[in-house]
């Protein structure tokens, strides 16, 4: 597991380079041009109050774009905190108190590096008819895509039998993210990957919490984690 924390995150750090220099703007502007049925493009960009509030300033045209706001709104900040803060609480409550701060923490990890790379990343313009999208400039890596996974992962462990239903969820939401114009195949990798690297890490930090002599739970009758 060591080795693919690793290799995942030095494959975060290649793609912001690489996002950075301008070796994807080709992908990205080919994306803009062919993979976006649904977007609904704006010079303007997201101010940080549309960000954190659900659904402000979106667009609702075309269809496949309203379809997509309603369909990725748990990705959202505020949602997103709510939902998955409902899975911590129950994880809390059943015992399961150190899987629960873990799982927060990752939440709070991949929201804390989406803004920081946000603000230090700047790629080269992508266009759209001759229009700027600034929007997309600042926009690596994808937020939705790193809350989806997350939102999903706890979900998963707080409830398991709705892990088909939030997989499935998640799958569409991410494609949707990228049809809808909401971000680039660049943004959504990066969104994946970190996800996944702190999907990988916690699994790895709750697992070795779990780590308990059979013995001792037996003895103890509880299953709480330490």
């Amino acid at each position: 597991m060591r080795l693919r924390v690793a290799v995942l995150a030095a494959a975060f750090a290649a793609l912001a380079v690489l996002v950075a220099a301008g070796s994807l703007t080709g992908i990205d502007q080919w994306s803009v041009d062919h993979l976006m049925p649904g977007a609904s493009f704006s010079a303007a960009k997201q101010t940080t109050v549309e960000s954190i509030v659900p659904l402000l300033g979106a667009h609702w045209h075309p269809w496949l774009h309203a379809a997509a706001n309603i369909w990725t709104l748990p990705a959202s900040v505020l949602p997103s905190l709510a939902i998955a803060g409902a899975g911590w609480l129950v994880l809390r409550r059943r015992g399961r108190r150190r899987t629960a701060v873990v799982w927060a923490l990752a939440w709070v990890a991949g929201t804390a590096v989406e803004v920081l790379c946000k603000a230090a990343i700047t790629r080269p313009a992508l266009h759209a008819d001759g229009l700027h999208l600034a929007g997309f400039d600042n926009a690596f890596p994808s937020g939705h895509t790193i809350r989806t996974v997350l939102v999903a992962a706890t979900i998963a462990v707080a409830w398991p039998a709705a892990r088909v239903w939030v997989a499935a969820w998640a799958g569409v939401g991410i494609l949707l993210t990228e049809l809808a114009g909401f971000h680039t195949p660049s943004d959504v990798a990066g969104g994946l990957v970190l996800a996944a690297l702190l999907v990988d890490l916690a699994r790895r930090w709750t697992d070795s919490s779990a780590q308990v002599p059979e013995s001792a739970r037996a003895s103890s009758g509880t299953h709480e984690d330490p």
